[in-house]
Protein backbone atom coordinates (compact mmCIF):
# COMPACT_ATOMS: atom_id res chain seq x y z
CA UNK A 1 0.00 0.00 0.00
CA UNK A 2 1.19 3.60 -0.70
CA UNK A 3 2.51 5.60 2.38
CA UNK A 4 1.21 8.41 0.98
CA UNK A 5 -2.62 7.19 1.00
CA UNK A 6 -1.83 5.69 4.34
CA UNK A 7 -0.71 9.21 6.04
CA UNK A 8 -3.30 10.86 4.15
CA UNK A 9 -6.43 8.24 6.01
CA UNK A 10 -4.77 8.95 9.22
CA UNK A 11 -5.48 12.84 8.93
CA UNK A 12 -8.23 12.34 7.81
CA UNK A 13 -9.50 10.46 10.78
CA UNK A 14 -9.78 6.96 9.07
CA UNK A 15 -7.07 5.08 10.80
CA UNK A 16 -6.22 5.56 14.29
CA UNK A 17 -2.17 6.34 14.88
CA UNK A 18 -1.58 2.92 16.20
CA UNK A 19 -3.14 1.48 12.83
CA UNK A 20 -1.53 4.11 10.62
CA UNK A 21 2.02 3.00 12.50
CA UNK A 22 0.84 -0.95 11.79
CA UNK A 23 0.32 -0.43 8.40
CA UNK A 24 3.53 1.20 8.11
CA UNK A 25 5.53 -1.06 10.03
CA UNK A 26 7.18 1.53 12.47
CA UNK A 27 6.04 2.01 16.29
CA UNK A 28 3.69 4.54 17.37
CA UNK A 29 6.16 7.31 18.31
CA UNK A 30 7.68 7.35 15.09
CA UNK A 31 4.26 7.83 12.93
CA UNK A 32 3.86 11.40 14.59
CA UNK A 33 7.74 12.11 12.88
CA UNK A 34 6.43 10.69 9.51
CA UNK A 35 3.06 12.50 9.98
CA UNK A 36 4.40 15.99 10.35
CA UNK A 37 7.56 15.60 7.55
CA UNK A 38 4.60 14.52 5.21
CA UNK A 39 2.55 17.40 6.02
CA UNK A 40 5.78 19.57 5.18
CA UNK A 41 6.61 18.27 2.59
CA UNK A 42 3.24 18.81 0.84
CA UNK A 43 3.19 22.36 2.30
CA UNK A 44 6.29 22.76 0.42
CA UNK A 45 5.35 21.26 -2.95
CA UNK A 46 2.31 23.83 -3.04
CA UNK A 47 4.47 26.65 -2.38
CA UNK A 48 6.92 25.70 -5.32
CA UNK A 49 3.84 25.39 -7.73
CA UNK A 50 2.88 28.96 -6.85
Amino acid sequence: MDKRKVIEAYQRGFLTTKECAQILGIDSVKIMKVVHDSNWSDQQKTQKAR
